[in-house]
């Protein structure tokens, strides 16, 4: 889809230097700008740049005054970055603008059904879904049986929502999502072989909650592992039964979470960090990335390491661990010096 500078501008409320007319159909970074490219520029480092991009259109602060000659139209906007997010959003719910539903595809003749939907090919919607308004389910989707999602939430290509799960409104859920298996729940018996715990619980997503590509979260053995407004999640990470994750915290990829644990609100929890089961940790935590985490951890807490330990901690430790065969030699080399003076 071709957009004009001027309707560009119309969008973000900017003024246009150069020529309204010019056309874009595609985005790129400022330094592989080609014609018919669209682009911004709001780091200083990068301006240099914008006197050789062959981008057709860039959006600049309208503090910025070219000090040479350019070939690009401008759009001065109060802020650039903003105002190109502000656009990448648009382009996306362009992009993403689907309606109706697509052959082949099964509906559940007792499911229902919102208004403005979209059903990609080959998905499949179970017995007794609920479905809210400008729902988007693309291809190759399953929803089974008696699951609720809200309106406005996109459910990708490959997602699988399994039986009884709740999803809040303006969700995304990625491809390979799966939610709402099983749990790992299995006890030994005489034998020394696992009988399965059957899981009967469900998975709670409540609204403006994302989660990336291929990440899983597994349904509770007894009531709803729930995950509050606002979380986002990135891909590859495993959330186990009866998890609780609170508002607007974010967890990078690869991290698992252990049954039963408490995470609290806002908290920032870095990649492929290990969390032991039943354990509860509070608000505002930033955990680093590649720690474990195997305790309670209380409020406002910066932890890293595994097992972790407070931050600043960790930080004086690893001078002296990085140091250590020089602080070896130094204690031998006292101590030959101690014992031949005895």
């Amino acid at each position: 889809m071709n957009f004009t500078a001027q309707q560009i501008a119309g969008i973000l409320e900017g003024d246009i230097v150069g020529n309204p007319d010019v056309e874009v159909s595609k985005l790129s970074k400022i330094e592989e700008g080609t014609e018919g490219s669209l682009t911004f520029l709001a780091n200083p480092k990068y301006k240099s740049y914008i006197y050789s991009t062959k981008a057709s259109i860039t959006i600049v602060n309208k503090t910025f005054e070219p000090e040479n000659e350019i070939s690009t139209t401008l759009i001065k906007v109060e802020d650039a970055y903003k105002s190109f997010s502000k656009l990448l959003e648009y382009y996306n719910q362009v992009k993403l603008n689907k309606h109706g539903i697509e052959q082949p595809s099964f509906i559940s003749e007792s499911s229902k059904i919102g208004e403005d939907i979209y059903v990609g090919a080959f998905s499949y919607i179970g017995d007794n879904v609920k479905i809210g308004n400008n729902v988007k389910i693309f291809p190759n989707s399953y929803i089974g049986d008696n699951v609720t999602i809200g309106d406005n939430t996109l459910v990708f290509s490959g997602a699988k929502i399994y039986s009884e799960c709740v999803i809040g409104s303006h969700c995304v859920i990625n491809s390979g999502v799966i939610i709402g298996a099983d749990g790992f729940g299995f006890v030994p018996n005489e034998n020394g072989e696992y009988s399965k715990v059957p899981q009967t619980g469900n998975v709670i997503i409540e609204d403006f909650v994302d989660i990336g590509a291929a990440t899983t979260i597994d349904r509770a053995t007894l009531g709803s592992t729930v995950i509050r407004s606002g979380v986002k999640l990135d891909n590859q990470i495993q959330i186990a039964h009866n998890v609780e994750i609170g508002k607007n915290t974010v967890i990078a990829a690869q991290t698992g979470i252990a049954g039963s644990t408490k995470i609290g609100e806002n908290c920032q929890i870095g990649g492929q960090v290990g969390i032991a089961g039943h354990i509860t940790i509070g608000n505002n935590v930033r955990v680093q990335a590649q720690s474990g985490i195997g305790r309670h951890v209380k409020d406002n807490e910066v932890l890293q390491g595994s097992p972790s330990f407070a931050y600043g901690d960790w930080n004086k430790s690893y001078v002296y661990f990085k140091n250590l065969p020089k602080i070896v030699k130094t204690i031998n080399d006292l101590e030959k010096k101690v014992n031949g003076n005895n």
